[in-house]
């Protein structure tokens, strides 16, 4: 077979209407007269419409007047974004967690300098949001005490070098200081982008924390093998020691990656010398009391029994992510208002479950490569008919080499899709494990899904090439060789 390289990117009232309207629009204007009566027809009928009381038509003022006069379900919505810094009284679950944060930070409420923390877990465990509950404590204490106390948090995943990222420092801490940033973003070097961070910090704080969430996205160019995100530890760490910021400066470095600190420079890695503080994922009780906390998002009676519980359970299937189960709430409390019931009902959870995953998967295989969606269609499809719904890698890459052969793509070694689906995990897609066949045979990986397979492969069929092999073609191949590797 000739193989072509394929980029790795990849009745009658009506009909008399009827007659008048043609009439109307095909005057060419040239006779006044014509001119005239098509004019005093239209009025006529714009008149006859506009005073006719039978008429259903609303204006969108009138629409958007009636809709704002519904009280509909949902009361405070803010309780439903799961960025939103609550009271303590809604923290669930992280009672060991926020105690130790809250022990570490309270350094700077005697105006001395904070050890430096990695807090580390899956995504939605609460590692940001107690961060911000307790700077926010902080904060208002220090104030009283005529300590000035700045919080500068940024988020990396955007952050695609390590000139962007200082400079979004500089912004944040302007902006929480209440002053301007006095370099331009682009055409100055990164020296000057530091130290206009380090004149913010010296002259409006005598004490900072920096919040870096998701730090591990923070890739960019490597300088000396080492990420972006190890020389912005470092220069933070350091800044202190050489004099360069007066305040007393913490960093709380946040990470989805357990084993983010591995890959920090030896450099970085001595000088910043965190606190580590571990989250584990939430279960189905802890999730469940969290939405409790937040039930008063809602009116009164407005969520059925099973609501609560059925949102907490879902979002424990994934990762134990409050952040989904708080989401979840959200979606399917909108969903109920645009339908006009009156309750938020168990089909609404189930109906606002489908909608968010197949938003998630969506905004993640919309970016990568052709390559990589093949890979992961044909893995996600040996998932969706295992038992266990899991894909051994060994069984994968056959049906991988049966969709390139299908759609004539390039056709990598197994060695190649293994490592395309490793990097899967960094998209919280998937996970995986070392299994072997047995004592005397080979090892293999075993690809477990953070979604529904059957999203995923839904999902990977708005891809026109992908979309041109046959679900149930796909599926008859995979039967065939999970019945090979029993």
């Amino acid at each position: 077979m000739e193989w072509r390289m394929d980029g790795d990117d990849s009745g009658g009232d009506n009909t008399d209407l009827q007659s008048e309207t043609t009439q109307i629009d095909l005057s060419g204007g040239d006779d006044p007269s014509t001119a005239d009566s098509s004019s005093v027809n239209s009025s006529s009928t714009t008149e006859s419409e506009s005073t006719n009381p039978t008429t259903t038509s609303q204006s969108i003022e009138e629409m958007l007047l009636e809709f704002d006069e519904q009280e509909g379900l949902i009361r405070d919505r803010a309780l439903l974004d799961p960025n939103h810094v609550v009271s303590e009284d809604r923290i669930v679950g992280r009672d060991e967690q926020l105690q130790e944060v809250t022990k570490m930070l309270r350094v700077a409420l005697g105006d001395n300098r904070p050890p430096n923390l990695f807090l580390y877990g899956p995504s939605g465990t609460g590692k940001s949001l107690i961060t911000k509950a307790v700077c926010k404590n902080i904060s208002q204490i220090c104030e009283n005490r005529g300590i000035e106390f700045g919080t500068i948090e940024v988020n990396c995943q955007d952050l695609d070098t390590l000139g962007v990222a200082v400079y979004e420092l500089a912004e944040q801490a302007a902006d929480e200081a209440g002053v301007s940033v006095q370099v331009p973003k682009h055409g100055v070097s990164t020296k000057e982008k530091w130290d206009e961070l380090y004149r913010i910090v010296n002259e409006n704080f005598d004490s900072v924390v920096f919040v870096l969430d998701e730090l591990d996205m923070l890739v960019g160019r490597r300088d000396k093998q080492d990420p972006a995100f190890s020389r912005l530890l470092y220069q933070l760490s350091r800044a202190g020691a050489n004099d360069e910021l007066t305040a007393y400066l913490s960093v709380v470095a946040i990470s989805n990656d357990t084993k983010m600190m591995e890959e920090v420079g030896s450099r970085a890695l001595s000088s910043f010398t965190p606190e580590d503080v571990h989250f584990d994922d939430y279960d189905a009780m802890q999730l469940k009391s969290i939405l409790r906390r937040r039930e008063d998002a809602f009116h009164e009676g407005a969520l059925s029994e099973d609501v609560i519980p059925l949102a907490a359970a879902f979002a424990a299937q994934t990762h134990g992510d409050a952040r989904k189960a708080i989401d979840l709430m959200r979606v399917a409390g909108e969903l109920a208002e645009r339908e006009g019931d009156d309750r938020v009902q168990e089909s609404h959870i189930r109906s606002a479950q489908d909608k968010v995953e197949k938003n998630r998967v969506l905004e993640v295989v919309r970016g990568i490569s052709t390559q990589k969606k093949l890979c992961l269609y044909a893995t996600a499809a040996v998932a969706s008919q295992a038992d266990n719904e899991a894909a051994r890698s060994t069984t994968g890459y056959r049906v991988y080499q049966y969709l390139t052969d299908s759609i004539d793509a390039d056709q990598y070694h197994q060695e190649t899709y293994v490592n395309k689906m490793k990097e899967m995990t960094t998209y919280s897609l998937v996970d995986f494990e070392r299994r072997s066949h047995g004592p005397s045979s080979g090892m293999f990986l075993e690809f477990q899904f953070g979604e529904r397979p059957e999203t995923i492969l839904e999902t990977l069929h708005e891809d026109s090439r992908i979309d041109m092999v046959a679900p149930e073609t796909v599926e008859s191949v995979v039967e065939a060789q999970i019945r090979e590797e029993t």
